[in-house]
């Protein structure tokens, strides 16, 4: 997924010093945006070992943490953790306190901004050409004594930061600075050169004191391209009810009819309207797995948006979490199936429908991860059979090598070896549906979970169904062969192959006898030779 937020950093030593107090670093930690700035105090001894400690302290401490915990209790924690080590180490070290450093960490997390400072390291926000100061400065105020601390991480057994939660907008710049930015350059100055980035910022300030900085000077700036919708919506505080039941009102939403056994998709009614609910798996208060995968699911029902796919929305005044689908008036291929196989039209359109479908998941950078026939519903309109795909919940990107997505029966022989997910192994899904809609049969048996299956040669789908064109068996062939080389690598081939029959070249596998592989004309040609060949020969032994 492309990044929404662009970074730069830069930092300069003062004066000729080829090595700097300060200290900074930022990561990305799944959703979450991190950036630390820490300015050694340079009249203590032990100044820069506290600002490096202090940014890895934090940075990994992120890396590690509790995934029940709220960004503000998790940026409270590993602050007063990291001024307890210091504090420790300075008395033990030197009998006092020496490790010395300030603060700025800031978290971004959807439309969410978490900040927090020690000291007189800054944190601004620039919007709409205005800068705006969002933390504040433990310094003395009066005139002279400005640069004179009144906290700094390690100075006492405890501390108290200043703390600040904003929310963010596509376009806001936030900065990160020690001392020696601030002390150089002017609101105006920053307001001018945010827009290039940390290392303008740091050069002019070093352009302005004729390259000979008084203090160490750092700065981040983290761009805000695009707010990451994901993380908005996981922040929403929303109700997850452990227990659904009929007639249970949700927002409005009637539940009528619960639709799986986990009792998390149901049939409701709203304003004499029927809809299908989607609510996540009730995971508790130590678990939030479940919601990541529930929030990515919605978020995916939402912005994808065709013809094939149900019309999905998420409701903005929800106090529950769920998203919205339409009714699809008709029943799952698997039920369809059960009583009738697809005719030839029929399947050929079925399986355009999930081409097409697999072509715009790649738009996004995704694959829909379990194609099979309880995904897809059949309904009619105008009397024509229209295919339409369902379960948003095992979409992933394209490439993934950790992704479960599937169904054993299936799955690609690679995806069982823990290749990544792909448009070949998708298209593997794809073949394994069409033979079955016109076979009732699975080419390699019914695979059950956790089995380490053998695909040995498939039955051709000609040999179950004669009314399967010759070209379009050799389609459904290349479409699920084991061999990779030999598959479909891509969709637009086997679309093409679908909407040219007369372009689609024969497909042999290992089992395929000679006599087959040999084309009509030359099979032809050849019998009449090994005829007048025989006749030769009889003439000679007779005559």
């Amino acid at each position: 997924m492309k990044s929404s937020i662009k970074t730069t950093a830069f930092s300069l030593a003062k004066g000729v010093k080829l090595t700097s107090d300060d200290a900074y670093d930022l990561k990305m930690i799944g959703s979450e945006s991190i950036a630390v700035v820490c300015d050694g105090v340079g009249s203590a001894i032990g100044g820069r070992e506290a600002s490096q400690k202090a940014v890895s302290h934090i940075i990994n401490s992120f890396k590690t943490r509790p995934v029940a915990w709220s960004i503000d209790k998790s940026i409270r924690t590993f602050i007063k953790s990291i001024n307890t080590i210091l504090h420790n180490s300075s008395l033990a070290r030197y009998e006092r306190a020496e490790m010395l450093t300030t603060l700025a960490v800031a978290v971004v997390v959807g439309d969410r901004l978490y900040g927090a400072n020690v000291g007189d390291s800054s944190i601004f926000l620039y919007r709409e050409n205005k800068l705006h100061k969002l933390s504040i400065d433990h310094a003395m105020q009066e005139r002279g004594y400005d640069h004179v601390l009144t906290k700094a991480l390690g100075l006492e057994i405890d501390i108290e930061p200043y703390f600040f939660e904003n929310f963010i907008r596509a376009g806001d710049k936030i900065l990160l600075c020690s001392d020696g930015l601030t002390g150089i350059l002017s609101d105006e100055d920053i307001c001018q050169n945010i827009a290039y980035g940390a290392s303008t910022l740091v050069k002019l300030a070093s352009e302005k004191t004729k390259h000979i900085l008084p203090d160490d000077t750092t700065a981040i700036v983290l761009e805000i391209n695009e707010i990451d919708e994901i993380s908005k919506l996981k922040s929403l505080d929303l109700i997850i009810p452990e227990h659904l039941n009929v007639n249970d009102n949700i927002d409005g939403y009637l539940l009528k009819k619960s639709l799986n056994s986990a009792n998390r998709t149901w049939l409701c009614e709203k304003d004499n309207e029927e809809y299908v609910l989607k609510f996540p798996i009730f995971y508790g208060e130590d678990n939030s797995i479940f919601l990541d995968n529930f929030v990515k699911e919605a978020w995916n029902a939402k912005r994808l948006k065709a013809g094939f796919f149900p019309k999905t929305f998420i409701p903005a005044d929800r106090t529950y979490r769920y998203y919205v689908m339409e009714k699809i008036d008709g029943k799952t291929l698997k039920e369809y199936i059960k009583k009738r196989k697809l005719g030839i039209e029929e399947a050929i359109k079925l399986t355009q429908t999930l081409l097409k479908m697999g072509q715009y998941l790649v738009k996004f950078n995704l694959v829909h991860g379990d194609i099979k026939p309880e995904n897809i519903m059949v309904s009619s309109r105008n009397g024509k059979m229209i295919f339409t795909i369902i379960d948003f919940g095992n979409i992933t990107e394209i490439f993934s090598i950790d992704s479960k997505a599937g169904t054993p029966s299936y799955l690609a022989p690679e995806r069982f070896k823990g290749e990544s997910i792909s448009e070949g192994s998708e298209i593997f899904s794809i073949g394994v549906v069409l033979y079955e809609a016109l076979t009732n049969k699975f080419p390699y048996g019914e695979i059950e979970p956790f089995q380490n299956p053998s695909f040995y040669p498939a039955k051709r789908p000609r040999e179950r169904n004669n009314n399967i064109p010759e070209w379009l068996d050799h389609v459904i062939l290349r479409a699920i062969s084991v061999n990779t080389n030999k598959r479909y690598a891509n969709y637009s081939h086997m679309l093409y192959d679908l909407e040219h029959s007369e372009a689609v070249e024969p497909y042999y596998g290992t089992n395929t006898p000679l006599f087959e592989r040999i084309p009509p004309k030359i099979a032809q040609y050849g019998f009449v030779f090994m005829v007048f060949i025989n006749i030769i020969l009889f003439i000679k032994i007779y005559t």
